[in-house]
């Protein structure tokens, strides 16, 4: 059995792509990922939301400001952020830096994880300045003094440092499919097997604005060999996810299909269960993913998007109970990393420490 953890470490906009910004999210994720292995004693499948999630899903075409009314913002690989008419003029030359930004994340992520960045023994170093005089900052000195320890018996037992396993890690990368004409100029013909692939990143997926089951999202992603994603809401209709789940993988091929579930801790304990049902009824074989950041989003009173940890860790619970009780073990956890137009994770922090 494996666990898979996705962490969002996406950086969104073109000004936000530097080494420094990169590595230092890097280190949350590899440190997240070595606590789990650790933990749950399992191996920790890795995947990142990151080099290629430049666009933005949105659910109102303009924007209004002070009477003036323009296109909305659709990410920096679509048009500006800058509420001025030239700025929302969607550029196709947007798109080039979009690549150009994503491969070169790409390859320094590559030297991270393969250059001795990512070796466990780091696990000391990948601190957390913001809890440096909090409680959960002494947890998390605490676990990673009790992971070095263990790295210590290992070492003493033969595996020694310069062992490859000791050194270096795998990770997969991962966005919504939803600029279209960015994905297409991305996808190759497989020679060897026959096969297409969206080579923008190694599992795409389909939210709530793109998963129609008549949409060009569907039709396009269905055609690719990628494994894929659905992500669904409390809004789901349990036939409709059968139905997209027919159309993504009539062969029922293992590994295929995540469902990737958002709904809020209340909701989850209610809507889940009918999704699960109605899945193991049509005989689908899924992978369930619990993203328990976006469905818990609320806006401060100084205006920045927030989410509560005790929301976030009320709904992980939600999933767990709901997934084990269908005897359906869980198996991914989706966290953010990230923190764009002033999203911030609510850890015990006050509005006026926002």
């Amino acid at each position: 059995m494996r666990f898979c953890y996705k962490e969002v470490i996406v950086l969104r906009v073109f000004k936000e792509f530097n080494a420094n910004i990169s590595g230092t999210l890097s280190g949350f994720f590899f440190k997240w990922v070595l606590f789990l292995m650790f933990g749950g004693q399992m191996p920790v499948i890795k995947v990142g939301r990151l080099a290629g999630q430049f666009a933005k899903p949105r659910s109102d075409p303009f924007e209004e400001k002070d009477g003036v009314k323009l296109p909305s913002y659709r990410g920096d690989n679509v048009n500006g952020d800058a509420f001025d008419e030239k700025s929302r003029i969607p550029d196709p030359q947007r798109m080039i830096r979009a690549y150009c930004q994503s491969a070169a994340t790409l390859n320094l992520l590559r030297a991270f994880a393969t250059g001795g960045y990512a070796a466990m023994q780091r696990v000391t170093q990948w601190n957390l300045d913001f809890t440096e005089h909090s409680e959960q900052g002494d947890r998390y000195r605490e676990l990673a003094h009790r992971v070095d320890e263990a790295l210590g018996f290992m070492a003493a037992a033969g595996l020694t440092v310069d062992h490859p396993i000791m050194t270096t890690t795998e990770f997969w990368t991962s966005h919504e499919c939803l600029l279209l004409p960015y994905e297409q100029s991305l996808t190759r013909l497989d020679s060897t097997s026959g096969l297409y692939y969206d080579c923008s990143a190694h599992f795409l997926w389909v939210g709530e604005r793109t998963r129609q089951l008549d949409g060009a999202h569907v039709e396009f992603l269905r055609g690719v060999a990628n494994p894929l994603g659905i992500k669904v809401s409390d809004k789901m209709n349990p036939n409709e996810l059968v139905k997209l789940i027919e159309i993504f993988n009539p062969q029922n091929k293992p590994g295929r299909i995540t469902i990737i579930t958002r709904m809020g801790a209340e909701n989850m304990r209610v809507k889940l269960p009918h999704l699960i049902r109605a899945v193991r009824r049509a005989g689908q074989i899924v992978t369930w993913v619990s993203d328990p950041m976006h469905g818990n989003t609320i806006k401060a009173p100084c205006g920045l998007k927030t989410r509560p940890f005790d929301s976030i860790r009320a709904e992980v619970r939600a999933f767990f109970d709901v997934c084990m009780s269908k005897k359906k073990p869980p198996r991914r956890i989706s966290a953010r990393d990230d923190w764009p137009e002033g999203e911030r994770v609510h850890w015990g922090i006050t509005d006026c420490d926002i």
